[in-house]
C-alpha cells in the first residue's frame, strides 16, 4: 500500500469517525402516528372469576379421539355457555372435529374478508412427581390477589378468556363490526401434529366454504420488559410473524451382540458415539435474516445515546453479532436451525452387547429451510455412512413469514404503542408451534402475539411449575383485544 493510499484510507476512516456521533444522534424510533386511544371498559372482577374457573377446568387433550376424556371439554363448553349468554346469542357456532368451536360474527359487509381470533381451550399435564412443586394446586385456578395460579393462566386460557370478554363487553356496548370476525378455539393444539387436529378440520372448514381471512390473531409473542441499567428501559412486544418447524430424527447404528465379557473395542454405542459428535460439531450455518435485523434496529434506536453509537452500525456489525450469537443457546436458536441430542438407547441388560444403538435428534427447523433439507445435512455431515436415519412422525416445516407492512400488523403497532409509548413493537420468531401455521393455506397475514406484560421469568413457568398470571396486566389484555376487534373489522 503506497502512502497516498494509506492517507486515503485514514481520512476515510476519520471521516467515518467522526460522522458517528451524528448518525447515532439521527438513529432514532420511527415515529408511528396513532389516535390517542379511548378508553375501555374492562370488567376485571368478572375476567378474574372466569380466568380462575376455567383454570379448574381439566382440559388435557390426546392424540386419539376415541380415548380422549371429552368430559372436561364438554364441562368447559357448558362453562363459556355460561358466561357469554351475548355471544352465544349473536354469534353462529360451528362444532368442529368433536371439540373444537368455531364462531362467527357475522359482519355487515360481506364483500370484506373476515378476520380470525384463534386460541385452545387445551393445556399441558402436570408432569409426574411435580404437583407437590407448586405454590398452589395446578387446577384450583387461586387468586390470591397478585396472580392468578395454575395451568392454563399463560398458556392460554388468558388469552382465550380475554377474547371472549372482549367480545362479550364489544356486544353489550352495541359494537357491529364491518366484516365478519371468527374466534377459532382448538381442542388439541398442544397435541403435537395431531392427525386430529382442531385447527386443521377449522382450516378446511374455511376452504370448503371458500373463505379467505384478512388476518389472523394467535399466542406467541408477549410483552417483555427489557431494562439494562443506563442502556435501555422499554418493553419488547413482539408480534411472532413466523415459527420454527420441528422434526424428530432416529440415527442407528448396528452391530454383532454378545455377552460383555467378550467386548470389542468399539460396540455398537461406541460407533454411534461417533456419530453424534458428527451431528453435533457440524451445526447449521447461522444467518441474521432480515426479520431480525428488524428486531435489533428497533432495539437499537430505543437504546441510550452513548450505546446506540455502536447499534447504528448494525450492518456492518452483523458478521461479529451472528459469531457472538451462536455462543450463546437462546440466541442461537433465534438465527438458525436448532440440533438436539435428546434421547438413546442400546442394549437391553447390563451385560449383554447392543445389536442396535439409537439416538433420537430433535431440529427446531428455520423458517426457509424444510425436513428434507434437515435430512441432507445428516446424511452429509455423517462420516459412518451405514448409519441408519429415519424420520419419526409428528414432524412439520417452517412456516411461512408474515409481511410487517401489513394493514394488520400496523393496527398492532398503533395499538401497543398507543397503550405504553415505553412499548417497542418489532417482528419475533415463535420458538414453538401454535395452531396458526395451519391457517396458511387461508391467510397470508398471520400474527402471534398474546397482549400481556410478563416477565422472563414468569413466562418460563409456561409448561411448567407455578404457571401464573400477574392480576395487574389482565384489564390491558382484554382492552387491547376489544381495541383490536373494533379496528381490524373495520374497512
Amino acid at each position: 500500500m503506497n502512502d497516498k493510499t494509506k492517507y486515503g484510507v485514514l481520512i476515510g476512516l476519520a471521516a467515518a469517525a467522526a460522522s458517528l456521533p451524528v448518525r447515532a444522534a439521527l438513529f432514532r424510533p420511527a415515529k408511528i402516528e396513532s389516535k390517542p386511544l379511548p378508553d375501555e371498559k374492562v370488567d376485571l372482577d368478572r375476567y378474574r372469576k372466569n380466568l380462575s374457573d376455567a383454570i379448574r377446568i381439566k382440559t388435557i387433550a390426546s392424540d386419539n379421539p376415541e380415548t380422549m376424556d371429552w368430559a372436561p371439554f364438554d364441562a368447559f363448553h357448558d362453562f363459556l355457555r355460561e358466561r357469554y349468554p351475548l355471544l352465544h346469542e349473536k354469534l353462529e357456532l360451528h362444532v368442529i372435529a368433536g371439540g373444537s368451536h368455531l364462531y362467527r360474527w357475522k359482519g355487515s359487509d360481506p364483500s370484506l374478508d373476515p378476520i380470525a381470533l384463534l386460541a385452545h381451550q387445551d393445556v399441558v399435564p402436570v408432569a409426574k412427581g411435580t404437583e407437590g412443586d407448586w405454590t398452589h394446586p395446578a387446577f384450583d385456578g387461586v387468586d390470591d390477589g397478585e396472580f392468578i395460579w395454575g395451568r392454563g393462566a399463560l398458556d392460554m386460557k388468558n388469552h382465550l378468556i380475554a377474547v371472549m370478554e372482549a367480545v362479550e363487553a364489544l356486544l353489550a356496548e352495541g359494537f357491529a363490526p364491518e366484516r365478519d370476525v371468527y374466534l377459532c378455539l382448538g381442542h388439541n393444539e398442544e397435541v403435537m401434529s395431531s392427525e386430529h387436529s382442531g385447527a386443521v378440520a377449522m382450516c378446511n372448514w374455511f376452504k370448503e366454504q371458500g373463505i379467505h381471512l384478512d388476518c389472523i390473531i394467535d399466542e406467541g409473542g408477549a410483552i417483555l420488559p427489557v431494562e439494562i441499567g443506563g442502556v435501555i428501559h422499554k418493553n419488547l412486544a413482539g408480534i411472532g410473524v413466523a415459527e420454527k418447524g420441528y422434526a424428530d430424527y432416529e440415527v442407528a447404528v448396528t452391530a454383532k451382540g454378545g455377552h460383555s465379557s467378550q467386548s470389542p473395542n468399539h460396540t455398537a454405542i461406541g460407533k454411534l458415539a461417533d456419530v453424534v459428535k458428527d451431528i453435533e460439531n457440524h451445526q447449521f450455518k447461522a444467518e441474521l435474516s432480515p426479520m431480525m435485523m428488524e428486531l435489533f434496529d428497533k432495539i437499537g434506536r430505543n437504546c441510550t445515546f452513548p450505546v446506540r453509537m455502536v447499534t447504528c452500525n448494525l450492518k456492518l456489525l452483523k458478521p461479529l453479532i451472528t459469531k457472538v450469537m451462536t455462543y450463546i443457546p437462546p440466541a442461537a436458536s433465534m438465527i438458525r436451525t436448532t440440533t438436539g441430542v435428546t434421547m438413546a438407547s442400546g442394549s437391553p441388560a447390563p451385560n449383554v452387547l447392543p445389536q442396535r444403538a439409537t439416538v433420537n435428534v430433535n431440529f427446531r427447523i428455520f423458517p426457509g429451510q424444510t425436513v428434507e433439507d434437515v435430512e441432507k445435512h445428516l446424511k452429509k455431515v455423517i462420516r459412518n455412512k451405514k448409519a441408519e436415519i429415519s424420520l419419526r412422525p409428528g414432524w412439520k416445516n417452517p412456516s411461512k413469514i408474515s409481511p410487517t407492512d401489513s394493514r394488520c400488523f400496523h393496527i398492532i403497532e398503533e395499538i401497543c404503542t398507543g397503550m405504553n409509548a415505553d412499548n417497542i413493537v418489532a417482528p419475533y420468531l415463535v420458538m414453538g408451534g401454535t395452531d396458526a401455521c395451519h391457517y396458511e393455506p387461508v391467510c397470508e397475514n398471520i400474527y402471534r402475539y398474546s397482549p400481556f406484560l410478563v416477565s422472563t421469568s414468569l413466562l418460563l413457568t409456561t409448561h411448567g411449575t407455578n404457571e401464573r398470571i400477574p392480576v395487574a396486566v389482565m384489564a390491558d389484555g382484554v382492552a387491547f383485544f376489544k381495541r383490536y376487534i373494533r379496528k381490524v373489522s373495520e374497512k
